[in-house]
């Protein structure tokens, strides 16, 4: 009784926080800094920002898992491919799987990204949306959406990124006129020194407030990377760290939550071919 509870007061202000088919933050070092992510340019930028594919040098796989407040019932999972093609660009794909049986959320995505000089690249991707209610008035809903994202290097360690998320508004149910947020990105990432960096980033979707983010990542021994961050989406906070093992990366965050506590993100990614 107490979880059934404590679960449907998790599921009311996630609801608040998040419409339903957002496009999920993945990846825990963009969780590390607030997901402030969209001018990072390693293989999650297959969730934040396609630009930052572009690149990439060789083919990176990963996986991640984020439970949210602790619950299984809020899970979100996700998979990522991206394959740089000399001369051509960056081809990926990625999935991600939010909920449990009773309610569930899915997107999979094809996306190309490709650099124009040294400074500047562009993305694009297609996804597949799904959602699914255990009942029999809503079922099953599908739909398709769109999302793009530029990036470039303003001055030799300030990033800019824009990502822009389903423009279009696609529709996923003709009940209540049922459609897919749009979302906006906007945000600046800063070089301190090969060591540091700082991000900031604002995001708005339709009919919700805006959301202000911002982190800082700190290499404090060559495999070693301490990351903070906030954000106002009614998370207190970020704290996290990452390893970078030759071919293998490993990134842990906790964030909290005032009300319902903390939420565990962790990915494994694995880059083939790379030499150190």
């Amino acid at each position: 009784m107490k979880k059934t509870y404590f679960f449907s007061i998790a599921i009311f202000l996630f609801s608040k926080s998040y419409a339903g088919n957002e496009n999920f933050p993945v990846g825990a070092r963009a969780a590390g800094i607030g997901n402030a992510a969209v001018t990072l340019n390693d293989m999650w930028a297959a969730f934040h920002n396609q630009a930052g594919t572009a690149y990439l040098e060789h083919v990176n796989v990963g996986v991640y898992n984020e439970i949210r407040y602790g619950l299984s019932e809020l899970s979100l999972n996700a998979f990522a491919v991206a394959v740089p093609v000399k001369d051509v660009g960056t081809f990926s794909l990625s999935a991600t799987y939010f909920g449990y049986k009773l309610y569930n959320e899915q997107k999979i995505g094809l996306a190309y990204a490709r650099k124009f000089g040294d400074n500047i690249s562009a993305g694009l991707q297609f996804n597949y949306i799904g959602t699914n209610i255990s009942d029999e008035y809503y079922g099953n809903k599908s739909a398709f959406t769109v999302e793009a994202g530029f990036r470039a290097v303003l001055l030799p360690k300030l990033i800019l990124g824009v990502h822009i998320y389903n423009p279009t508004r696609a529709k996923l149910a003709d009940y209540t006129d049922e459609r897919i947020p749009t979302v906006m990105k906007l945000g600046l990432c800063y070089h301190f020194n090969d060591k540091v960096l700082f991000a900031i980033e604002a995001e708005k979707a339709s009919a919700a407030k805006n959301i202000f983010k911002a982190g800082i990542e700190y290499q404090i021994a060559k495999p070693l990377y301490l990351r903070a961050g906030i954000a106002t989406n009614q998370t207190a906070g970020y704290f996290g760290f990452g390893l970078s093992l030759k071919q293998i990366k490993i990134n842990f965050t906790a964030s909290f939550h005032e009300t319902l506590g903390f939420t565990p993100h962790t990915d494994l990614s694995y880059e083939f071919g790379k030499q150190e």
